[in-house]
């Protein structure tokens, strides 16, 4: 089936956003605020953990209704390192999903897939673990025939956004949304064919990092995800 083209959605002029958001809550009540016209029919939020989850818990919340509220819960994705520098990311897998290459940066390194075998299988295994840390044996909430929104708190190179987003699409969704605060322009241009719609709050000038665009941007922790997780369904924060 063809996808959508997807609806690119920056602020106008006259919604300025003001950067740095104070936190991720504020950047997700925000973000929240110009998802909810979209209209989007049975949604899931699944947030990509861990600075996401702060962020969808907002959008969660926003999006439900009294008697119908809007589950969230964490996609979980890993980035694939290049062997001889591990920070420098060429590819990204997402549970539920294939690995997904930056071909052009593996040509220029002159790697091939084999070549990353042995970082694919490990990116693997921690990423069972880190399902396993936030989820148990729970199983992601069904998402064939929903609208579902993935969040992060921004994008740089968008690699696991990427990852995320085409093992959802495997799954049959009836709408798929990224929806961030603030990205990288490039990368938002890149990742437009791979979502339904793409909502981005800014896409400030001299992008370097996405933690820069924020006054809190805390490093959080697994038990962070869980406290959000916990909240999100009406348990008591861990």
């Amino acid at each position: 089936m063809p996808w959508n083209r997807p609806a690119r959605d920056t602020a106008p002029e006259s919604e300025t956003v003001r950067l740095p958001f104070a936190d991720r809550a504020e950047a997700g009540r925000v973000l929240a605020a110009r998802l909810v016209p979209l209209g989007l029919g049975d949604p899931v939020v699944l947030a990509l953990p861990r600075g996401g989850v702060p962020v969808g818990y907002e959008v969660a919340r926003r999006l439900s209704a009294p008697d119908q509220p809007v589950p969230l819960d964490v996609l979980v994705t890993r980035k694939i390192g290049y062997p001889r520098q591990p920070e420098l990311g060429v590819g990204a897998i997402a549970e539920g999903g294939e690995p997904v290459f930056d071909h052009d940066l593996m040509e220029r390194l002159g790697l091939m897939e084999a070549d990353l075998a042995a970082t694919v299988a490990a990116e693997r295994a921690e990423l069972a673990r880190r399902i396993r840390a936030y989820r148990g044996d729970r199983p992601l909430p069904p998402v064939a025939g929903r609208a579902v929104v993935i969040v992060d708190d921004g994008l740089a190179t968008g690699g696991t956004a990427r990852a995320a987003l085409r093992a959802v699409r495997a799954k049959g969704p009836s709408r798929l949304v990224l929806a961030v605060p603030v990205g990288a322009a490039e990368t938002i241009r890149v990742l437009e064919p791979e979502a339904d719609d793409l909502v981005v709050l800014a896409t400030p000038w001299a992008f370097r990092a996405v933690g820069q665009w924020y006054r809190h941007f805390d490093q959080l922790t697994d038990d962070d995800v869980l406290s959000w997780l916990d909240r999100a369904a009406g348990g008591s924060p861990r």
